[in-house]
């Protein structure tokens, strides 16, 4: 055997190894600060509590720690290199089960206790931070802070007392014996070992695992190889198969569908985080059944890609329309089209939803509004019934007086797609778009055989080149025409026009000549035949707000100091509220619920383990509901954020609260995310 003489590599119990040993655990000062926020604690604990309801054989793995020892006074030292973040949270969340329980269960607060401090010294903690945080962590690990010292904003703070929350003196038991079942591999280094290159080795060498890599994993992970091998040859193979390239695109997708709610990338991992939530335990027989689901959508998605593969010709038309506009409103186009081939719903409603949603899609696209963020509130919706998916569809969809302008100054979008359905034609293909008046008009170019292209003054010139792209100016002409009509004048393109199979393009030749006044009239009248085959569906008098429905909304970071105003304002159930951020939200939403709507904030609560209890149970920020309750607001913002959707859905008022980005905000996140 040949052994290593400068790093020694040891799978360890992580609570063993925390407490024993007379060492400091130190965190050296090039570290970066604590960052871990409350929906890694959240993970964490639930994966704590997890492997504590398994049996003893199973443990939980939290990866590899990386320090190296030394000695400053006499006093051992293990310096962390990699693996604060991990290290920092599990001390926090073993103080707040000793702060918890250390009046009612002392022999356990001792065991926790030896976790926290120094043998021989109750007043110094196992670890020690980088002395700009130390005293803060200190203070929180070691209950210093007194009743008097105010709200603190530190992830120390929040963090605790998220764990301080979450965690009764009753539960505590059992959350300690999930925590003993922490593993972790201990790296230590030796004098003679270079530190730098472990820790890129361990974290920067080959390829970091991709979403859908990550749920392969977890899917496989824990399986007999028999089994493994099953699910791969009967499930995930042809999963693969179905949707080729597009796999990740596939979860997310699925994800929306399954949740109704958008699936939002934190740490490069949003996709696996989020199917990790709706799928927390997987065993052999509920994995099989969920699979043949996943299979059996991942069919679905393929024909979604390639509508070809429907053998119904007018339904495979419309998926063949949906797909022009690429795969966001996929979530819904699949659960609606699995339930047509189950039988669930009749062809009428699929054929209805698939128009439904190319209206959607092509009427926000011409007025130049988004269409992302918009398939969530519509999966939503379809599970209140048809009546209710068809108001969603009407309060997002332009209306029509917003579609007769844009057309008429406005390129037209998709303009074969468009043409090919104004002119009744099954399939463009052999056709092209063509330009009555040409992009780049000739100096001889005339649109009655009289006055040329050059004779046109510069505003003459400038009007008929805004208008060239619209749909007044478009139509479909086959190819062996459109080269020989290709910037022609129109004298001599009426000729061609008259030759074209498409009634569209052959009304063109009956034009005497052809100008922006031509252009205009034009726009108008297939805008009229636009508005009737893309309808608006209902009567909702909503057309589009810019409002965002608040299961929908993201926590926004990342603009300047100065411009932190995250919303202009909030509509809660028919009122305006000027609230510019999460924060200001959360606090009036649970404010307001707890006056209009008391029960539904406890039950919510107290499934959660808060954000409302009935005592100040520990230092920090905050309010109160009443002489006896108190609403804790030292969470970050993207706990809150979830906090109060949390609580809308929990009280069935979710669909009615909208927030309104602030204009400032909607750039910066332009910005960032380019």
């Amino acid at each position: 055997m040949v052994t290593a003489t400068n790093v020694d590599a040891t799978a360890v119990n992580t609570i063993g190894w925390l407490s024993a040993g007379d060492w400091t655990i130190v965190v050296p000062v090039y570290q970066r600060q604590y960052r871990w926020d409350i929906g890694a604690c959240e993970q964490l604990l639930s994966d704590i509590r997890a492997v504590a309801d398994l049996d003893d054989r199973r443990m939980h793995f939290i990866g590899s720690i990386l320090s190296s020892t030394g000695t400053v006074d006499d006093r051992a030292e293990l310096v962390l290199i990699d693996g604060q973040q991990r290290v920092t949270t599990l001390m926090l969340l073993v103080a707040a089960l000793q702060h918890t329980v250390r009046d009612t269960d002392p022999s356990l607060a001792a065991e926790l206790a030896r976790v926290l401090v120094r043998p021989g010294d109750a007043a110094a903690t196992k670890l020690r931070p980088h002395a700009a945080w130390a005293e803060v962590f200190e203070s929180v690990v070691l209950d210093r802070r007194g009743p008097g010292q105010g709200a603190r904003d530190s992830r120390f703070d929040d963090n605790y007392a998220f764990f301080r929350s979450q965690v009764s003196a009753e539960e505590a038991p059992h959350v300690w014996r999930g925590l003993q079942k922490l593993e972790h591999v201990a790296i230590t280094l030796g004098t003679g070992a270079n530190a730098q290159q472990i820790f890129e080795s361990l974290n920067s060498t080959g390829e970091p695992l991709r979403d859908h890599e990550l749920i392969h994993n977890y899917v496989l992970m824990g399986l007999s190889h028999a089994e493994q091998r099953e699910i791969e040859r009967e499930y995930w193979l042809p999963i693969e198969r179905d949707t080729g390239d597009s796999i990740a695109a596939f979860w997310r997708q699925y994800l929306v569908m399954t949740t109704g709610r958008e699936v939002v990338v934190t740490r490069s991992r949003g996709v696996y985080d989020t199917f990790r939530q709706v799928f927390p335990t997987l065993d052999i027989h509920d994995l099989r059944r969920h699979a043949a689901e996943w299979r059996e959508y991942a069919e679905i998605y393929r024909i979604l890609q390639e509508p070809g593969r429907e053998s119904d010709a007018a339904i495979s038309r419309h998926l063949a329309g949906v797909a022009t506009f690429g795969t966001a409103m996929h979530p819904l186009v699949m659960e609606t089209y699995r339930d047509w081939k189950r039988g669930s719903i009749g062809r009428e409603e699929l054929t209805a939803t698939l128009e439904h949603v190319q209206a959607l899609l092509l009427r926000r696209t011409v007025v130049a509004t988004g269409t992302d963020r918009i398939v969530a509130r519509l999966c939503r919706a379809r599970r209140g019934g048809w009546d209710e998916l068809v108001s969603a569809f009407s309060r997002i969809t332009p209306s029509d007086e917003r579609i007769r302008a844009a057309l008429k100054y406005s390129a037209l979008p998709h303009p074969a797609y468009v043409l090919g359905r104004l002119a009744g034609i099954d399939s463009t293909n052999g056709m092209e778009v063509e330009h009555v008046l040409p992009l780049a008009p000739a100096e001889t170019w005339t649109g009655d055989g009289v006055r040329t292209w050059s004779d046109y003054s510069e505003d003459e010139q400038n009007s008929a080149r805004a208008l060239a792209s619209t749909l007044g100016n478009l139509t479909l002409l086959e190819e062996d025409l459109a080269q020989r009509a290709f910037d022609a004048s129109f004298p001599e393109k009426r000729t061609l026009y008259g030759r074209s199979g498409a009634d569209l393009t052959r009304a063109l030749a009956t034009a005497e000549s052809w100008s922006t006044a031509a252009i205009s009239r034009r726009s108008a009248e297939l805008g009229e035949r636009f508005a009737q085959i893309w309808t608006r569906p209902g009567n909702s008098l909503i057309d589009d707000d810019g409002l965002t429905p608040i299961l929908d909304a993201v926590h926004r970071r990342g603009w300047p100091m100065g411009w932190e105003r995250e919303w202009d304002y909030v509509e809660y159930r028919g009122e305006h509220w000027e609230v510019p951020d999460v924060k200001y939200l959360f606090n009036r939403i649970f404010k307001r619920l707890w006056a209009d709507d008391r029960a539904a904030v406890i039950a919510y609560s107290g499934r959660r383990g808060g954000p409302v209890y009935r005592a100040q149970s520990w230092n920090g920020q905050w309010d109160r509901l009443d002489d006896q309750t108190w609403l804790y607001m030292g969470w970050d913002s993207s706990y809150m954020l979830s906090a109060l959707q949390g609580l809308l859905e929990e009280a069935g008022i979710a669909a009615e609260v909208f927030v309104k980005y602030s204009y400032i905000g909607t750039a910066m996140n332009r910005v960032a995310a380019r």
